[in-house]
């Protein structure tokens, strides 16, 4: 069993994301951005994929239900990772300093299995986890204790070891409610200290 550990979430702890990164650059007016945004690809929707339905499914039942839009929608899918400008400030450089001091990293992440087929090769970051539980892979979603109890079985990890690290409160939350200690994230500085204090880091 692996006594201590850190376990991180994906989107915006360690990478940035928001679906206006991509169509920001297809639709020229902001008001006509922020409507798709809240009515057609909305993350609502997008979350369909994340809880682990195919977008075979997803695109053409939004096809249908607004005309006039299946560009906008399949670029949504082509061009995904556009939606992912680049890493949060400070993040990638901390998962660095504990893999040197050898913590054991994992992550779990509320993501469509399609789509990170398409990401995970293009960062190399991921090559320092032990394993990650991917959302969409499982059909299973945070704040689910369904996951949080697949993440302690899987990576055979001591939960009362380990630091569990996302942006969103229910989520950080539901890891505290199976036994492992949470961080709410808000920017790298204060989980850097966080870190520190809990030990995980040198001060």
């Amino acid at each position: 069993m692996i006594r201590r550990s850190v376990i991180f979430d994906v989107g915006r702890v360690l990478f940035d994301w928001d679906l206006r990164h991509l169509f920001a650059k297809l639709i020229d007016n902001k008001d006509e951005l922020e409507w798709f945004v809240t009515h057609v690809v909305t993350p609502e929707w997008h979350f369909q994929h994340d809880a682990g339905r195919p977008l075979a499914d997803m695109l053409p039942e939004r096809k249908a239900q607004f005309p006039g839009y299946d560009a906008l929608i399949d670029a949504y899918a082509a061009r995904f990772n556009e939606t992912i400008p680049g890493p949060i400030a400070g993040s990638l450089e901390l998962v660095e300093r504990l893999d040197a001091a050898r913590v054991p990293l994992f992550a779990i992440t509320n993501f469509g299995h399609e789509f990170w087929e398409i990401f995970r090769p293009t960062q190399p970051i991921f090559d320092r986890f032990c394993d990650i539980i991917v959302s969409g892979t499982e059909k299973l979603m945070k704040p689910d204790p369904a996951i949080f109890a697949l993440a302690i079985e899987r990576f055979g990890i001591d939960p009362a070891g380990a630091l569990f690290v996302d942006d969103n409160g229910a989520n950080v939350a539901a890891a505290e409610a199976a036994g492992i200690a949470g961080h709410r994230f808000e920017h790298a500085a204060a989980l850097e200290a966080d870190l520190v204090a809990r030990s995980y880091l040198p001060r």
